[in-house]
Protein backbone atom coordinates (compact mmCIF):
# COMPACT_ATOMS: atom_id res chain seq x y z
CA UNK A 1 0.00 0.00 0.00
CA UNK A 2 1.76 3.47 -1.25
CA UNK A 3 0.51 7.12 -1.11
CA UNK A 4 -1.33 7.68 -4.48
CA UNK A 5 1.37 10.47 -4.88
CA UNK A 6 3.73 12.75 -6.72
CA UNK A 7 6.05 12.32 -8.88
CA UNK A 8 9.83 12.14 -8.05
CA UNK A 9 11.82 13.85 -11.49
CA UNK A 10 14.63 16.10 -12.18
CA UNK A 11 14.49 19.04 -14.15
CA UNK A 12 15.03 18.21 -18.09
CA UNK A 13 18.58 17.96 -18.18
CA UNK A 14 19.67 17.76 -14.91
CA UNK A 15 19.72 14.85 -12.03
CA UNK A 16 17.36 14.57 -9.25
CA UNK A 17 17.98 15.87 -5.98
CA UNK A 18 17.10 14.90 -2.45
CA UNK A 19 15.55 16.48 0.24
CA UNK A 20 12.07 18.05 1.59
CA UNK A 21 10.79 21.20 3.40
CA UNK A 22 8.13 23.96 2.40
CA UNK A 23 8.80 27.15 1.23
CA UNK A 24 6.70 28.80 -1.48
CA UNK A 25 7.39 28.72 -5.52
CA UNK A 26 7.02 31.74 -7.47
CA UNK A 27 6.07 31.67 -11.49
CA UNK A 28 6.76 34.13 -13.81
CA UNK A 29 7.36 37.69 -12.57
CA UNK A 30 5.67 39.14 -9.30
CA UNK A 31 6.09 42.80 -7.66
CA UNK A 32 6.58 41.25 -4.18
CA UNK A 33 8.03 38.68 -2.35
CA UNK A 34 5.61 37.20 0.60
CA UNK A 35 7.64 35.57 3.26
CA UNK A 36 6.22 34.07 6.44
CA UNK A 37 7.72 32.37 9.26
CA UNK A 38 4.84 31.15 12.02
CA UNK A 39 5.10 29.17 14.89
CA UNK A 40 1.91 27.85 14.93
CA UNK A 41 1.17 23.94 15.66
CA UNK A 42 -0.76 21.12 13.53
CA UNK A 43 -3.07 21.03 16.08
CA UNK A 44 -6.11 23.18 17.44
CA UNK A 45 -4.25 22.98 20.84
CA UNK A 46 -1.58 25.84 19.77
CA UNK A 47 -3.23 27.52 16.84
CA UNK A 48 -3.92 30.79 16.88
CA UNK A 49 -1.96 34.42 16.89
CA UNK A 50 -1.25 36.28 13.30
CA UNK A 51 1.11 35.11 10.52
CA UNK A 52 4.89 36.45 11.83
CA UNK A 53 5.52 38.79 9.06
CA UNK A 54 5.30 39.41 5.44
CA UNK A 55 8.18 40.77 3.00
CA UNK A 56 7.54 43.07 0.38
CA UNK A 57 10.25 43.64 -2.33
CA UNK A 58 11.32 47.32 -2.44
CA UNK A 59 11.71 50.06 -5.33
CA UNK A 60 15.83 49.40 -4.18
CA UNK A 61 15.59 45.31 -4.66
CA UNK A 62 15.48 44.81 -0.75
CA UNK A 63 13.59 42.50 1.02
CA UNK A 64 11.72 44.43 4.12
CA UNK A 65 12.00 42.05 7.00
CA UNK A 66 11.14 42.92 10.56
CA UNK A 67 14.22 42.62 13.21
CA UNK A 68 12.44 40.08 15.04
CA UNK A 69 12.12 37.74 12.11
CA UNK A 70 15.43 38.33 10.51
CA UNK A 71 17.08 37.67 14.16
CA UNK A 72 14.32 34.24 14.15
CA UNK A 73 15.82 33.29 10.41
CA UNK A 74 19.27 33.88 11.81
CA UNK A 75 18.98 31.39 14.38
CA UNK A 76 17.60 28.78 12.19
CA UNK A 77 20.37 29.41 10.13
CA UNK A 78 18.86 30.86 6.58
CA UNK A 79 19.92 33.62 4.57
CA UNK A 80 16.95 34.53 2.32
CA UNK A 81 19.16 35.70 -0.41
CA UNK A 82 20.94 32.22 -0.74
CA UNK A 83 18.40 30.09 -0.34
CA UNK A 84 16.48 32.11 -3.31
CA UNK A 85 19.57 31.81 -5.05
CA UNK A 86 19.87 27.86 -4.91
CA UNK A 87 20.58 26.66 -1.20
CA UNK A 88 16.71 25.48 -1.13
CA UNK A 89 18.33 22.48 -3.03
CA UNK A 90 19.84 21.49 0.24
CA UNK A 91 18.40 18.28 2.32
CA UNK A 92 21.12 17.20 4.34
CA UNK A 93 19.36 16.31 7.91
CA UNK A 94 20.00 19.66 9.50
CA UNK A 95 18.28 21.83 6.59
CA UNK A 96 15.23 19.74 6.39
CA UNK A 97 12.71 21.34 9.08
CA UNK A 98 10.58 19.32 10.31
CA UNK A 99 8.26 20.90 13.20
CA UNK A 100 5.27 22.84 12.40
CA UNK A 101 7.07 26.09 13.91
CA UNK A 102 9.42 25.16 11.00
CA UNK A 103 7.73 26.16 8.57
CA UNK A 104 8.89 29.13 6.09
CA UNK A 105 7.90 29.90 2.71
CA UNK A 106 9.91 32.32 0.40
CA UNK A 107 8.39 32.81 -2.74
CA UNK A 108 11.41 31.96 -5.54
CA UNK A 109 10.50 34.18 -8.47
CA UNK A 110 10.16 32.45 -11.70
CA UNK A 111 10.84 28.87 -10.15
CA UNK A 112 7.88 27.33 -11.13
CA UNK A 113 7.21 27.84 -15.08
CA UNK A 114 5.33 25.64 -17.30
CA UNK A 115 8.13 23.35 -18.39
CA UNK A 116 8.88 22.95 -14.68
CA UNK A 117 5.50 22.22 -14.49
CA UNK A 118 4.81 19.60 -16.95
CA UNK A 119 7.88 17.97 -15.88
CA UNK A 120 6.66 17.35 -12.70
CA UNK A 121 4.77 14.78 -14.13
CA UNK A 122 6.77 11.40 -14.70
CA UNK A 123 6.90 9.04 -11.52
CA UNK A 124 9.63 6.96 -10.27
CA UNK A 125 8.68 3.40 -10.32
CA UNK A 126 10.29 2.35 -7.43
CA UNK A 127 9.14 -0.83 -5.37
CA UNK A 128 6.29 -0.17 -2.60
CA UNK A 129 4.62 -2.06 0.03
CA UNK A 130 1.24 -3.46 -0.84
CA UNK A 131 0.58 -5.75 2.31
CA UNK A 132 -2.42 -4.99 4.61
CA UNK A 133 -2.60 -8.38 6.24
CA UNK A 134 -1.98 -7.09 9.40
CA UNK A 135 -4.83 -4.75 9.13
CA UNK A 136 -7.69 -4.64 12.44
CA UNK A 137 -11.21 -3.13 12.31
CA UNK A 138 -13.66 -3.32 9.43
CA UNK A 139 -12.47 -3.91 6.09
CA UNK A 140 -14.85 -4.62 3.53
CA UNK A 141 -14.09 -6.88 0.54
CA UNK A 142 -11.66 -4.90 -1.87
CA UNK A 143 -14.04 -3.07 -4.88
CA UNK A 144 -13.91 -3.67 -8.56
CA UNK A 145 -11.97 -1.09 -10.28
CA UNK A 146 -13.70 1.48 -11.57
CA UNK A 147 -12.00 3.45 -15.09
CA UNK A 148 -11.75 7.38 -14.27
CA UNK A 149 -13.45 9.30 -16.76
CA UNK A 150 -12.31 12.78 -17.94
CA UNK A 151 -13.47 15.51 -16.40
CA UNK A 152 -15.07 17.89 -19.13
CA UNK A 153 -13.37 20.78 -20.32
CA UNK A 154 -12.54 23.95 -19.55
CA UNK A 155 -12.09 22.30 -16.05
CA UNK A 156 -12.47 26.23 -14.84
CA UNK A 157 -16.87 25.23 -15.70
CA UNK A 158 -16.95 21.83 -14.61
CA UNK A 159 -14.69 21.14 -11.59
CA UNK A 160 -14.00 25.15 -10.71
CA UNK A 161 -12.35 23.96 -7.05
CA UNK A 162 -9.78 21.35 -7.76
CA UNK A 163 -6.71 22.03 -9.05
CA UNK A 164 -2.64 20.50 -8.65
CA UNK A 165 -0.13 21.24 -6.19
CA UNK A 166 3.17 21.34 -7.30
CA UNK A 167 6.75 20.97 -4.70
CA UNK A 168 9.99 20.34 -4.98
CA UNK A 169 11.32 16.97 -2.41
CA UNK A 170 14.48 15.12 -1.86
CA UNK A 171 14.00 12.94 -5.38
CA UNK A 172 13.13 16.08 -7.23
CA UNK A 173 9.79 18.35 -8.56
CA UNK A 174 6.49 16.13 -7.54
CA UNK A 175 3.25 16.81 -7.87
CA UNK A 176 -0.82 16.23 -5.95
CA UNK A 177 -4.05 17.04 -5.93
CA UNK A 178 -5.77 19.65 -3.78
CA UNK A 179 -9.45 21.04 -3.68
CA UNK A 180 -10.15 24.76 -2.76
CA UNK A 181 -12.53 24.72 0.86
CA UNK A 182 -14.66 27.55 2.55
CA UNK A 183 -13.22 29.55 4.80
CA UNK A 184 -15.55 30.08 7.75
CA UNK A 185 -13.40 33.33 8.69
CA UNK A 186 -14.05 35.00 5.38
CA UNK A 187 -17.36 33.81 4.18
CA UNK A 188 -17.23 34.03 -0.42
CA UNK A 189 -13.53 34.96 -0.14
CA UNK A 190 -11.83 31.64 0.58
CA UNK A 191 -7.83 31.44 0.52
CA UNK A 192 -8.13 27.69 1.89
CA UNK A 193 -6.61 24.22 -0.11
CA UNK A 194 -7.60 20.92 1.16
CA UNK A 195 -4.62 18.31 0.29
CA UNK A 196 -3.17 15.58 1.63
CA UNK A 197 -0.48 15.58 4.41
CA UNK A 198 2.02 13.80 2.57
CA UNK A 199 1.74 16.35 -0.25
CA UNK A 200 3.10 19.12 2.34
CA UNK A 201 5.40 17.11 4.45
CA UNK A 202 7.35 13.52 4.27
CA UNK A 203 6.18 11.87 8.17
CA UNK A 204 8.06 10.18 10.03
CA UNK A 205 11.50 10.20 8.31
CA UNK A 206 11.31 13.94 6.74
CA UNK A 207 10.29 17.30 7.09
CA UNK A 208 8.16 19.77 5.39
CA UNK A 209 8.72 19.89 1.53
CA UNK A 210 9.53 23.27 -0.61
CA UNK A 211 7.95 25.18 -2.96
CA UNK A 212 4.38 24.55 -2.45
CA UNK A 213 2.17 25.96 -4.86
CA UNK A 214 -1.61 25.60 -5.90
CA UNK A 215 -2.73 25.89 -9.42
CA UNK A 216 -6.19 25.98 -9.71
CA UNK A 217 -8.24 24.30 -13.08
CA UNK A 218 -4.34 23.41 -13.98
CA UNK A 219 -4.37 23.08 -18.03
CA UNK A 220 -7.94 24.15 -18.23
CA UNK A 221 -8.52 23.23 -22.02
CA UNK A 222 -7.29 19.58 -21.17
CA UNK A 223 -4.61 19.35 -23.84
CA UNK A 224 -2.35 16.19 -23.85
CA UNK A 225 1.58 16.92 -22.81
CA UNK A 226 2.40 17.26 -26.37
CA UNK A 227 0.43 20.24 -27.20
CA UNK A 228 1.38 21.88 -23.84
CA UNK A 229 5.21 21.85 -25.00
CA UNK A 230 6.29 25.68 -25.25
CA UNK A 231 2.91 27.32 -24.15
CA UNK A 232 2.74 30.33 -22.17
CA UNK A 233 2.03 30.20 -18.65
CA UNK A 234 -1.10 31.41 -19.34
CA UNK A 235 -1.97 27.94 -20.93
CA UNK A 236 -1.67 25.92 -17.99
CA UNK A 237 -2.68 28.14 -15.14
CA UNK A 238 -4.87 30.46 -16.71
CA UNK A 239 -6.32 31.55 -12.94
CA UNK A 240 -2.72 31.92 -11.68
CA UNK A 241 -0.20 30.37 -8.92
CA UNK A 242 -0.96 30.44 -5.43
CA UNK A 243 1.83 30.17 -3.13
CA UNK A 244 1.28 28.19 0.43
CA UNK A 245 2.10 30.77 2.57
CA UNK A 246 1.19 28.45 5.40
CA UNK A 247 0.70 24.69 5.82
CA UNK A 248 -0.74 22.58 8.36
CA UNK A 249 -0.75 18.62 8.63
CA UNK A 250 -1.97 15.94 11.59
CA UNK A 251 0.26 15.68 14.36
CA UNK A 252 -0.25 11.84 13.49
CA UNK A 253 0.84 11.94 9.62
CA UNK A 254 4.29 14.20 10.81
CA UNK A 255 4.91 11.42 14.13
CA UNK A 256 4.00 8.05 11.96
CA UNK A 257 3.42 8.88 8.17
CA UNK A 258 5.66 6.90 5.53
CA UNK A 259 5.72 5.97 1.90
CA UNK A 260 4.46 2.54 1.84
CA UNK A 261 2.47 0.48 4.58
CA UNK A 262 -0.31 2.88 4.76
CA UNK A 263 1.56 4.26 8.40
CA UNK A 264 -0.26 7.52 9.51
CA UNK A 265 -2.80 7.73 6.40
CA UNK A 266 -5.92 7.58 8.56
CA UNK A 267 -4.66 11.43 9.34
CA UNK A 268 -3.22 11.94 5.72
CA UNK A 269 -4.84 15.19 5.44
CA UNK A 270 -3.58 19.10 5.34
CA UNK A 271 -4.93 22.61 4.78
CA UNK A 272 -3.47 25.44 2.54
CA UNK A 273 -3.65 29.16 2.93
CA UNK A 274 -2.54 30.62 -0.07
CA UNK A 275 -1.88 34.12 -1.83
CA UNK A 276 -1.62 34.80 -5.54
CA UNK A 277 1.59 35.66 -6.86
CA UNK A 278 0.59 38.46 -9.12
CA UNK A 279 -1.99 40.02 -6.13
CA UNK A 280 -4.71 38.32 -7.60
CA UNK A 281 -6.41 41.66 -8.53
CA UNK A 282 -7.29 42.15 -5.39
CA UNK A 283 -9.64 38.90 -5.64
CA UNK A 284 -9.57 36.00 -3.09
CA UNK A 285 -8.82 32.32 -4.55
CA UNK A 286 -12.91 31.37 -4.03
CA UNK A 287 -13.83 34.73 -6.18
CA UNK A 288 -10.86 34.06 -8.51
CA UNK A 289 -11.67 30.20 -9.01
CA UNK A 290 -15.97 30.96 -8.52
CA UNK A 291 -16.23 28.16 -6.41
CA UNK A 292 -15.14 26.42 -2.93
CA UNK A 293 -16.39 23.28 -1.62
CA UNK A 294 -17.66 23.19 2.22
CA UNK A 295 -16.36 20.37 4.34
CA UNK A 296 -17.75 17.84 6.48
CA UNK A 297 -16.61 16.68 9.47
CA UNK A 298 -19.18 14.42 10.25
CA UNK A 299 -19.92 12.55 6.99
CA UNK A 300 -22.67 10.03 6.77
CA UNK A 301 -21.55 6.46 7.67
CA UNK A 302 -20.57 4.15 4.81
CA UNK A 303 -23.80 2.47 4.53
CA UNK A 304 -25.69 5.46 4.75
CA UNK A 305 -23.45 6.99 1.64
CA UNK A 306 -24.64 6.20 -2.19
CA UNK A 307 -21.91 7.47 -3.81
CA UNK A 308 -18.22 9.23 -3.43
CA UNK A 309 -16.83 11.11 -6.62
CA UNK A 310 -12.55 11.27 -6.42
CA UNK A 311 -11.09 13.92 -8.64
CA UNK A 312 -7.63 14.91 -9.07
CA UNK A 313 -4.51 14.43 -11.66
CA UNK A 314 -3.32 11.15 -12.31
CA UNK A 315 0.22 11.09 -13.22
CA UNK A 316 1.99 7.34 -13.71
CA UNK A 317 1.08 5.38 -16.87
CA UNK A 318 -1.40 5.00 -18.21
CA UNK A 319 -1.93 8.29 -17.43
CA UNK A 320 0.35 11.62 -18.19
CA UNK A 321 -0.37 13.92 -14.86
CA UNK A 322 -1.75 16.57 -17.65
CA UNK A 323 -5.80 15.57 -17.41
CA UNK A 324 -8.09 16.15 -14.72
CA UNK A 325 -10.30 12.52 -14.19
CA UNK A 326 -12.87 11.41 -11.72
CA UNK A 327 -14.37 8.18 -10.34
CA UNK A 328 -17.58 7.24 -8.72
CA UNK A 329 -18.23 4.80 -6.84
CA UNK A 330 -19.98 3.78 -3.39
CA UNK A 331 -17.48 3.68 -0.60
CA UNK A 332 -16.61 1.03 1.46
CA UNK A 333 -14.42 0.87 4.59
CA UNK A 334 -10.83 -0.18 4.69
CA UNK A 335 -8.71 -0.36 8.35
CA UNK A 336 -5.21 -0.02 8.17
CA UNK A 337 -4.23 -0.25 11.82
CA UNK A 338 -5.56 -1.25 15.11
CA UNK A 339 -7.20 1.51 17.19
CA UNK A 340 -6.92 4.25 13.94
CA UNK A 341 -10.03 5.72 12.38
CA UNK A 342 -11.59 3.27 9.46
CA UNK A 343 -10.85 4.61 5.51
CA UNK A 344 -13.13 5.19 3.60
CA UNK A 345 -12.45 3.05 -0.08
CA UNK A 346 -13.67 3.01 -3.49
CA UNK A 347 -12.75 1.39 -7.00
CA UNK A 348 -10.61 3.66 -9.46
CA UNK A 349 -8.19 3.50 -11.54
CA UNK A 350 -6.33 6.49 -10.89
CA UNK A 351 -2.75 6.50 -10.04
CA UNK A 352 0.32 8.65 -8.42
CA UNK A 353 -0.31 12.27 -8.56
CA UNK A 354 -4.18 11.93 -8.41
CA UNK A 355 -3.10 12.20 -3.76
CA UNK A 356 -4.81 14.66 -2.23
CA UNK A 357 -7.61 15.11 -4.98
CA UNK A 358 -10.72 15.58 -2.91
CA UNK A 359 -13.73 13.01 -2.21
CA UNK A 360 -17.47 14.76 -2.19
CA UNK A 361 -20.52 13.31 -1.33
CA UNK A 362 -23.88 14.32 -0.20
CA UNK A 363 -23.28 16.37 2.87
CA UNK A 364 -26.15 15.97 6.13
CA UNK A 365 -27.66 19.16 4.55
CA UNK A 366 -28.41 17.47 1.00
CA UNK A 367 -25.27 19.45 -0.88
CA UNK A 368 -22.15 18.39 -1.85
CA UNK A 369 -19.18 18.63 0.28
CA UNK A 370 -15.26 17.64 0.78
CA UNK A 371 -15.57 14.71 2.99
CA UNK A 372 -11.83 12.52 2.23
CA UNK A 373 -8.97 12.89 0.16
CA UNK A 374 -7.08 10.32 -2.19
CA UNK A 375 -4.26 9.19 0.47
CA UNK A 376 -3.47 5.28 -0.61
CA UNK A 377 -3.80 2.95 -2.85
CA UNK A 378 -1.90 -0.27 -4.03
CA UNK A 379 0.73 -0.92 -6.29
CA UNK A 380 -1.38 -1.97 -9.07
CA UNK A 381 -4.08 0.47 -8.55
CA UNK A 382 -7.70 -0.32 -8.88
CA UNK A 383 -9.07 1.22 -5.96
CA UNK A 384 -8.35 4.57 -3.36
CA UNK A 385 -8.36 5.23 0.36
CA UNK A 386 -8.71 8.03 1.90
CA UNK A 387 -9.15 9.43 5.66
CA UNK A 388 -12.54 9.87 7.28
CA UNK A 389 -12.42 13.03 8.52
CA UNK A 390 -13.13 13.93 12.02
CA UNK A 391 -11.95 16.18 15.22
CA UNK A 392 -8.24 16.05 14.16
CA UNK A 393 -9.30 17.13 10.33
CA UNK A 394 -11.28 19.91 11.66
CA UNK A 395 -8.81 21.25 14.24
CA UNK A 396 -6.30 21.84 11.59
CA UNK A 397 -8.90 23.40 9.28
CA UNK A 398 -10.18 25.64 12.61
CA UNK A 399 -6.69 26.58 13.23
CA UNK A 400 -5.86 27.95 9.44
CA UNK A 401 -8.71 29.70 9.09
CA UNK A 402 -8.34 31.31 12.69
CA UNK A 403 -4.71 32.69 12.08
CA UNK A 404 -5.83 34.41 8.86
CA UNK A 405 -8.97 35.69 10.74
CA UNK A 406 -8.40 39.34 10.79
CA UNK A 407 -6.66 39.78 7.25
Amino acid sequence: MRPIRPTFTARRGRSARRGSSPVLAAVGLAAALALTATACGPSEDNAGGEPSASATLGGDDKIVIPDDLKERLKEQGFDMDKWKGGAWKDWSKDDWLREAEDYINPVIEGLWDPDRMRDAEQPDKQPVDNDISGDAGVTDPTPAPVEAQPVASPYSKSAPASGKVFFDGPEGSMVCSATVVQDPAHPGKSNMVWTAGHCVHAGKKGGWYRNIAFVPSYNDAGKSAAQLQGVPKSEVAPLGVWWSDWAQSSEQWIAQGGPTGGAGAPYDFAVLHVTPENGGGGKSLEETVGSALPVDFNAPAVPEIANMTATGYPAAPPYDGQKMLQCADKPGRLSVAAGAPTMYRIGCTMTGGSSGGGWVAQGQDGKPALVSNTSIGPVTAGWLAGPRLGDEAKGIYDAVSKKYAGQ
